[in-house]
Protein backbone atom coordinates (compact mmCIF):
# COMPACT_ATOMS: atom_id res chain seq x y z
CA UNK A 1 0.00 0.00 0.00
CA UNK A 2 1.65 3.13 -1.19
CA UNK A 3 1.54 5.64 1.58
CA UNK A 4 -0.03 8.97 1.26
CA UNK A 5 0.71 12.84 1.98
CA UNK A 6 0.07 15.24 4.64
CA UNK A 7 -0.50 18.71 3.74
CA UNK A 8 -0.21 21.24 6.38
CA UNK A 9 -2.26 24.35 4.65
CA UNK A 10 -2.91 27.95 7.08
CA UNK A 11 -6.57 28.79 6.35
CA UNK A 12 -5.73 32.67 6.56
CA UNK A 13 -7.60 35.11 8.48
CA UNK A 14 -11.10 33.48 7.30
CA UNK A 15 -11.61 35.26 4.33
CA UNK A 16 -11.77 32.85 1.05
CA UNK A 17 -10.07 35.16 -0.89
CA UNK A 18 -7.00 35.72 1.21
CA UNK A 19 -6.11 31.92 0.45
CA UNK A 20 -3.52 30.78 -1.52
CA UNK A 21 -3.97 29.62 -5.09
CA UNK A 22 -1.66 26.23 -3.71
CA UNK A 23 -3.72 26.13 -0.19
CA UNK A 24 -7.22 26.08 -2.67
CA UNK A 25 -5.73 23.26 -4.92
CA UNK A 26 -4.89 21.07 -1.98
CA UNK A 27 -7.58 21.22 -0.30
CA UNK A 28 -9.95 20.25 -3.72
CA UNK A 29 -8.13 17.25 -3.43
CA UNK A 30 -7.95 16.40 -0.41
CA UNK A 31 -9.23 12.90 0.83
CA UNK A 32 -9.33 14.26 4.21
CA UNK A 33 -9.82 17.00 5.69
CA UNK A 34 -8.69 17.90 9.53
CA UNK A 35 -9.80 21.37 10.55
CA UNK A 36 -9.31 23.84 13.29
CA UNK A 37 -12.19 25.64 15.31
CA UNK A 38 -10.92 29.00 13.45
CA UNK A 39 -11.34 27.67 9.98
CA UNK A 40 -14.25 29.47 8.28
CA UNK A 41 -17.24 27.34 7.24
CA UNK A 42 -16.62 29.58 3.62
CA UNK A 43 -13.21 28.17 3.29
CA UNK A 44 -14.06 24.74 4.36
CA UNK A 45 -16.84 24.53 1.71
CA UNK A 46 -14.20 25.01 -0.52
CA UNK A 47 -12.56 21.50 0.05
CA UNK A 48 -13.04 18.30 -1.93
CA UNK A 49 -16.89 17.58 -1.80
CA UNK A 50 -16.10 13.67 -1.35
CA UNK A 51 -13.36 14.66 1.74
CA UNK A 52 -14.07 13.45 4.92
CA UNK A 53 -13.95 16.28 7.24
CA UNK A 54 -13.30 15.80 10.78
CA UNK A 55 -13.21 18.40 13.21
CA UNK A 56 -10.12 18.66 15.66
CA UNK A 57 -10.40 22.01 16.98
CA UNK A 58 -9.13 23.27 20.25
CA UNK A 59 -10.88 26.39 22.43
CA UNK A 60 -9.41 27.36 25.81
CA UNK A 61 -10.10 23.86 28.15
CA UNK A 62 -12.31 22.81 25.55
CA UNK A 63 -10.59 20.49 23.23
CA UNK A 64 -12.14 18.46 20.57
CA UNK A 65 -9.14 16.01 20.38
CA UNK A 66 -6.10 16.25 22.45
CA UNK A 67 -3.20 16.71 20.19
CA UNK A 68 -1.53 13.65 20.40
CA UNK A 69 -5.00 12.24 19.09
CA UNK A 70 -4.87 14.90 15.89
CA UNK A 71 -1.52 13.27 15.65
CA UNK A 72 -2.49 9.83 15.20
CA UNK A 73 -5.49 10.96 12.68
CA UNK A 74 -3.06 12.77 10.45
CA UNK A 75 -0.52 9.31 10.65
CA UNK A 76 -3.25 6.82 10.66
CA UNK A 77 -5.03 8.48 7.20
CA UNK A 78 -1.60 8.73 5.74
CA UNK A 79 -0.63 5.84 6.29
CA UNK A 80 -3.66 4.59 4.67
CA UNK A 81 -2.61 6.03 1.67
CA UNK A 82 -4.84 9.00 1.91
CA UNK A 83 -4.11 12.78 0.70
CA UNK A 84 -4.64 14.41 3.82
CA UNK A 85 -5.37 18.50 4.73
CA UNK A 86 -4.51 19.69 8.15
CA UNK A 87 -6.24 23.02 7.75
CA UNK A 88 -5.63 25.58 10.43
CA UNK A 89 -6.35 29.10 11.06
CA UNK A 90 -3.59 31.88 10.73
CA UNK A 91 -0.14 30.10 9.66
CA UNK A 92 0.10 26.71 11.15
CA UNK A 93 3.72 28.37 12.29
CA UNK A 94 2.62 30.84 14.31
CA UNK A 95 1.16 29.65 17.23
CA UNK A 96 -0.11 26.41 15.94
CA UNK A 97 0.99 23.39 16.81
CA UNK A 98 2.40 22.78 13.17
CA UNK A 99 5.86 22.26 14.20
CA UNK A 100 4.61 18.90 16.61
CA UNK A 101 2.12 17.85 13.94
CA UNK A 102 4.74 17.31 11.39
CA UNK A 103 7.09 16.09 13.65
CA UNK A 104 5.05 13.33 13.99
CA UNK A 105 4.65 12.73 10.55
CA UNK A 106 8.54 13.05 10.30
CA UNK A 107 8.64 10.33 12.24
CA UNK A 108 6.63 7.42 10.29
CA UNK A 109 8.56 8.62 7.33
CA UNK A 110 5.58 10.54 5.87
CA UNK A 111 5.59 13.20 2.89
CA UNK A 112 4.67 16.12 3.58
CA UNK A 113 4.07 19.93 2.47
CA UNK A 114 3.39 22.67 4.25
CA UNK A 115 1.64 25.72 2.56
CA UNK A 116 1.29 28.86 4.76
CA UNK A 117 -1.26 31.27 5.11
CA UNK A 118 -1.74 35.03 6.34
CA UNK A 119 -1.45 35.10 10.40
CA UNK A 120 -4.19 36.89 12.02
CA UNK A 121 -1.79 40.10 13.28
CA UNK A 122 -0.76 40.54 9.84
CA UNK A 123 -3.92 40.57 7.91
CA UNK A 124 -5.47 42.63 11.01
CA UNK A 125 -3.39 44.98 10.97
CA UNK A 126 -3.08 45.40 6.69
CA UNK A 127 -6.94 45.34 6.43
CA UNK A 128 -6.65 48.54 9.09
CA UNK A 129 -4.05 50.35 7.04
CA UNK A 130 -1.67 49.75 9.86
CA UNK A 131 2.09 48.64 9.01
CA UNK A 132 3.34 46.06 11.39
CA UNK A 133 6.92 47.63 10.33
CA UNK A 134 7.55 51.30 9.32
CA UNK A 135 11.33 52.63 8.24
CA UNK A 136 10.65 55.49 10.44
CA UNK A 137 8.64 54.02 13.39
CA UNK A 138 8.74 50.63 13.89
CA UNK A 139 11.44 48.52 12.74
CA UNK A 140 10.63 45.18 13.83
CA UNK A 141 7.78 43.27 15.00
CA UNK A 142 7.33 40.52 18.01
CA UNK A 143 4.27 38.14 18.26
CA UNK A 144 3.93 37.11 21.64
CA UNK A 145 1.09 34.64 22.86
CA UNK A 146 -1.27 35.50 25.37
CA UNK A 147 -1.31 32.86 28.22
CA UNK A 148 -1.22 33.77 31.80
CA UNK A 149 2.76 33.13 31.96
CA UNK A 150 3.11 36.63 29.77
CA UNK A 151 0.27 38.39 30.96
CA UNK A 152 2.04 37.99 34.33
CA UNK A 153 5.23 39.05 32.86
CA UNK A 154 4.00 41.80 31.58
CA UNK A 155 2.05 43.07 34.55
CA UNK A 156 5.03 42.76 36.48
CA UNK A 157 7.71 44.36 34.16
CA UNK A 158 4.92 47.19 34.02
CA UNK A 159 4.52 47.32 37.62
CA UNK A 160 8.52 47.96 38.09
Amino acid sequence: MKTGTVHLVGAGSGDPELLTLKALRVMQKAEVVLYDSLVSEDILDMCALTAEKIFVGKRRANHALPQEGINELLVKHALAGKTVVRLKGGDPFIFGRGGEELQEVVRHGIHFESIPGITAASAAASRAGIPLTHRDHAQAVKFVTACKSWAHLIMTTMNS
